[in-house]
C-alpha cells in the first residue's frame, strides 16, 4: 500500500513541478475578484463572492468531481466539490478555505492596488492573498492534479469553499448543518513552517448595566446621600460609575483566570476579556444601546459593554459561561443597587461564537503533514493558534481539524502578500497528505 502511495505522490509532485505557475496564477485570479465580507462593507462591487465561487467551479470543471453551490446566507454561496463516495467514510478528508476578505482600509496606506494580484519579487500581492486565497488555490490545485493523474482514492475528499469566516463562520456552520463532515480536516489558513493543532474558543458577549437617570448636578447624591436632597428615595445612580467599577473588577478577574489556567500550545494570558466597545448614555433603545450619548448634563442610566473573550482549547463554552456569570453575580452582590438591578449578560453577540479546537499532536493527520514536510527538508513546529478559524465549527461536530497553509504577511493590514515558493510547497503537501490519508485504491 505505501509503495503505491509513494508512487502516486511522486507522480503528482512531478505534475505540480511541471505546472508550478498554475497555482500561483490561480491565486492572482482569486485575489483580483474583490470579495469583501458584506457585513463589513455592503457594496456589490466590493463583495463578489459568487464570482469567486464561479471561478473555482470553472477551475474544477472536467475533473470528474461533484460540484455544487448553496447559499449559506442570502446571496452568499458556499461551494462544495467532492470526489466519489467510497469505503465507510473512515478515510474521508475535508479541505476548507474561506473566500471572504476584510476591507482594504485606507488606500493611502497601500503601495500597490489592493486587488491587483500582481506577482513581484516572489510574492503575490493584494488583499486576501495570505488570508486566505493562496490557501484556497493550494486546495484547488492539489485536488485537481490528483484527478488529472487519474488516481483512485480509498476515501472521499471534499473541498469546502466557504463564506463569512471573517464575521463568525456562517459558511462552515452551514456545511456542518448540511452534514458535510469527515473524520479529519485541513483548514488552509496561513501557516508556513507551523502546523496549528489547537486554538482557543471565542465568545462575543454584551454587558448591560442599568442605573437611574437624573440631573448631573445631583449625581453625588446617589453616591453620598444627603438629608436635604430633593428625592431621597430615588437619587440618580450613574451607570458610568457602575461600569467603571465593573471594568476594574473584570481586570482582576481576567488576571486571576490567566494565573490559574494554561495550555501547552497557548501563550499565558490568551484567555483574556477584550473590552472592545463601551457605550454610556441615557435611555435604553430597542436596539439594546443608549439613546442619548451627547449630553453630559444627564446622569447616564445605561452602560453597554461589548467584550471579545478568548478561552483555552481544553475548556468548554458551558463552563466558561457559568464561571463568568458567577463572577458577575458576586460583583452585583457587593452593591445595594446592583443587588436589586443585576447586570445583564448576553452571549452570542452578533451570532458570533467559536468553539475551541484541540487536536492531539499524535493524530495521524498531524504526523502525515509533518512527515511530508520533512521529506522536502522543511522543519515543522506544532503550535496553538491565537486567532480563531473555521476549524472550531468542525471540531464541535466531531471532526479533527488542523490548520496549515502557505505563509505571507500583513493579513488584515495594508500591503498584504503571500509567498510564491510557500504556495507551491503547500500545494505539494496538500496533495501528498490527501494520498496518505485517503489511501490509493
Amino acid at each position: 500500500m505505501q509503495d503505491r502511495i509513494d508512487s502516486a505522490v511522486a507522480d503528482v509532485w512531478a505534475r505540480l513541478d511541471a505546472k508550478s505557475d498554475r497555482v500561483v496564477g490561480l491565486t492572482s485570479d482569486l485575489v483580483r475578484i474583490p470579495s469583501v465580507n458584506p457585513k463589513f462593507q455592503d457594496e456589490p462591487e466590493a463583495g463578489r463572492e459568487a464570482q469567486v465561487q464561479a471561478l473555482i467551479a470553472d477551475e474544477l470543471s472536467g475533473c470528474d468531481l461533484a460540484v455544487s453551490t448553496f447559499d449559506a446566507l442570502p446571496g452568499r454561496p458556499n461551494l462544495l466539490a467532492q470526489t466519489e463516495s467510497v469505503g465507510n467514510g473512515e478515510r474521508d478528508l475535508i479541505l476548507c478555505g474561506h473566500i471572504d476578505v476584510v476591507p482594504v482600509g485606507d488606500l493611502r496606506e497601500w503601495s500597490y492596488g489592493p486587488f491587483c494580484g500582481d506577482v513581484r519579487n516572489g510574492r503575490v500581492l493584494g488583499r486576501g492573498t495570505m488570508d486566505m486565497k493562496a490557501g484556497m488555490a493550494c486546495c484547488v490545485e492539489a485536488l485537481r492534479v490528483i484527478r488529472e493523474a487519474g488516481i483512485a482514492l480509498r476515501g472521499r475528499v471534499s473541498l469546502h469553499s466557504v463564506v463569512d469566516e471573517e464575521a463568525g463562520g456562517s459558511g462552515t456552520k452551514a456545511m456542518v448543518r448540511a452534514g458535510h463532515l469527515a473524520p479529519a480536516a485541513i483548514i488552509a489558513e496561513p501557516g508556513g513552517d507551523e502546523i496549528f493543532i489547537s486554538q482557543g474558543g471565542l465568545e462575543w458577549l454584551r454587558i448591560t448595566i442599568r442605573g437611574r437617570q437624573g440631573h448631573s448636578a445631583y449625581r453625588f447624591t446617589g453616591m453620598y446621600p444627603q438629608p436635604w436632597q430633593e428625592n431621597p428615595k430615588a437619587p440618580p445612580i450613574s451607570a458610568a460609575d457602575l461600569a467603571t467599577r465593573f471594568l476594574a473588577a473584570l481586570r482582576d478577574y481576567e488576571a486571576a483566570n490567566s494565573r490559574v489556567k494554561s495550555h501547552p500550545m497557548m501563550p499565558p494570558g490568551i484567555n483574556h476579556f477584550g473590552v472592545g466597545v463601551v457605550r454610556i448614555g441615557a435611555g435604553l433603545g430597542e436596539d439594546g444601546l443608549p439613546i442619548i450619548m451627547s449630553n453630559p448634563g444627564i446622569v447616564p442610566d445605561v452602560a453597554v459593554i461589548d467584550i471579545d473573550h478568548k478561552f483555552m482549547p481544553h475548556e468548554t463554552s458551558a463552563d466558561i459561561r457559568a464561571d463568568f456569570e458567577a463572577f458577575v453575580s458576586h460583583f452585583c452582590a457587593t452593591d445595594p443597587w446592583l443587588r436589586e438591578n443585576p447586570i445583564e449578560v448576553k452571549w452570542d453577540l452578533y451570532d458570533l461564537h467559536f468553539p475551541p479546537m484541540n487536536t492531539s499532536a499524535d493524530h495521524e493527520l498531524v504526523k502525515i503533514v509533518t512527515a511530508r514536510r520533512a521529506s522536502l527538508g522543511r522543519p515543522t513546529a506544532l503550535r496553538g493558534s491565537i486567532g480563531v478559524t473555521d476549524g472550531a465549527h468542525y471540531a464541535v461536530a466531531g471532526v479533527q481539524p488542523i490548520r496549515y497553509g502557505p505563509f505571507g504577511a500583513n493579513q488584515h493590514a495594508p500591503d498584504e502578500w503571500a509567498d510564491v515558493d510557500s504556495i507551491r510547497t503547500t500545494t505539494k503537501i496538500f496533495a501528498a497528505s490527501i494520498l496518505d490519508w485517503c489511501g490509493v485504491a
